[in-house]
């Protein structure tokens, strides 16, 4: 039987039955000034100890993996109350140092701008990182980012995803960055607005930025009813 450290209700770090050959390991993408970025946490014990990788763990016998990536995330990062979905499992027989482990991934989107990240539990910092800056992770957590991110790819020409990413007032250059950074190509700023505003997808507000620099732009939000029906049916979105 294996032990690991698990924090209790109490804050006390304890040696826990756990799953001895699996774990769970999330990608959490956030939006901030123009740039996708990625959460990582910085190991603050352990074989890895001063190394940054994706927030997960090991996961209770008696627990749910579902119940496992939320309870780690929350413990790691201070994140709670989030929508996890699962990608896939990664096996690679050489993907951890010491025996065979094989780890569930999971991945969020999340508006930066609601929630405050807190290193805790065995993580000695939580981090925001810019997609184009990611520094070499631990074990396969590079590779396990690359497939979140090209899924995430996919999906953006399949369904609306701005929703979890965006403030809830936004422009239309804020929504073309975001488009940018996930698809890492240069748009053409009439054609995509004009492809976007014809999807019927967002609402004028008949406001404009305030307190900016430069001239302000116009404020929209996503209509909701027409957001949670594209992401249902699904479209063809083509750049």
């Amino acid at each position: 039987m294996k032990k690991a450290l698990v924090k209790e209700e109490s804050g006390e770090l304890v040696e826990t039955p756990v799953m001895s050959s699996i774990t769970i390991d999330c990608v959490v993408f956030g939006f901030e000034n123009g740039s996708l970025e990625i959460l990582l946490v910085k190991h603050g014990r352990g074989i890895r100890k001063g190394e940054w990788g994706l927030p997960g763990g090991w996961i209770k016998e008696e627990e749910g993996i579902d119940a496992a990536a939320h309870r780690l995330l929350r413990e790691l990062t201070g994140l709670d109350n989030i929508y996890l979905e699962q990608l896939k499992a990664f096996g690679d027989p050489q993907r951890f140092p010491v025996g065979r482990v094989i780890t569930i991934g999971y991945n969020a989107l999340i508006k930066r701008e609601d929630y405050n990240v807190k290193a805790g539990f065995t993580a000695s910092e939580a981090k925001w990182f810019k997609i184009k800056e990611i520094p070499d992770l631990i074990y396969d957590h590079n590779q396990i980012l690359d497939y979140s991110l090209k899924r995430l790819r996919r999906r953006v020409r399949q369904a609306p995803i701005g929703f979890n990413l965006l403030p809830e007032k936004f422009t239309l250059l804020q929504l073309m960055q975001l488009y940018e950074e996930i698809l890492d190509i240069e748009m053409d700023k009439p054609n995509f607005r004009r492809k976007i505003l014809r999807m019927k997808l967002l609402v004028d507000l008949n406001e404009k930025q305030k307190d900016v620099s430069h001239r302000a732009a116009k404020l929209y939000q996503f209509d909701n009813t027409i957001y949670q029906k594209l992401t249902e049916k699904g479209f063809s979105f083509e750049f």
